[in-house]
């Protein structure tokens, strides 16, 4: 069984949408945030693995042609936002300063964890893009001399997370606000976050859209004045 699978061209690219098929369809049966499909897929793919004992190196080599996707579905994200620019254009200040004050957040929280755990260096600058799109955040992190790898796992759990306590952190702190909870998502939890987003409405989802591309590229300046503090 493993023989065919490894020889199987598409082997990876075909599990890993198969399984965020099954965490469509469970997310769909019982309605629970915590049946994320990218977290089913995840757990479906890294099972598959260990099950049949397959490298990683050997599913990524047939896996890899998933996040040629990657890039293009970010740009993507650009049409709802023109479909809400004069929204934009009304609340900008308040945008700019939901943005600027998450990205703050973001890297000044790595920062404090880093120092409280004792992380070394390239330790903390492997963390410090951990809530951006993975398309950006793989560049960061190997220009910083993180761990690239461990970047893009710890960028796929930020996302994930968001996605699944979203709700609840919306109703705990009461959070009604359109243009706020798509600032909140696309900022904290990237394209991931900017899913759940596009759940709530149209004004969530071309919010989280524009974080994704400011809070990315303040990121990628931020990261590199951070990373020079530790």
């Amino acid at each position: 069984m493993k023989d065919f699978l490894t020889n199987s061209v598409f082997f990876g690219a075909i599990i890993s949408l198969a399984a965020y098929e099954l965490g469509l369809i469970l997310k769909k049966r019982f309605k629970l945030a915590i049946f994320n499909p990218l977290l089913i897929a995840v757990i479906c793919v890294m099972g598959v693995l260990g099950i049949f004992h397959i490298e990683y190196e050997t599913y990524n080599m047939s896996a890899k042609y998933i996040s040629y996707l990657l890039t293009p579905a970010t740009v993507c994200l650009a049409l709802p936002l023109y479909d809400q620019l004069a929204l934009l254009k009304k609340n900008f200040k308040a945008v700019a300063a939901g943005i600027l004050s998450g990205v703050a957040a973001s890297l000044g929280g790595v920062l404090i964890l880093a120092v409280i755990f004792n992380l070394d260096h390239q330790q903390y600058v492997t963390l410090l893009p951990k809530s951006i799109t993975t398309a950006i955040g793989m560049g960061v992190s190997e220009e910083l001399g993180g761990i690239v790898t461990i970047t893009v796992a710890v960028i796929i759990i930020t996302g994930i997370l968001g996605n699944v306590i979203a709700d609840g952190v919306f109703r705990i702190f009461r959070i009604q606000e359109p243009i706020a909870r798509g600032l909140a998502l696309g900022t904290a939890s990237h394209a991931i976050g900017t899913a759940k987003a596009m759940e709530f409405g149209e004004v969530e989802g071309a919010m989280s859209s524009l974080a994704i591309a400011v809070a990315g590229l303040l990121t990628v300046v931020g990261s590199s004045i951070f990373a020079g503090i530790r």
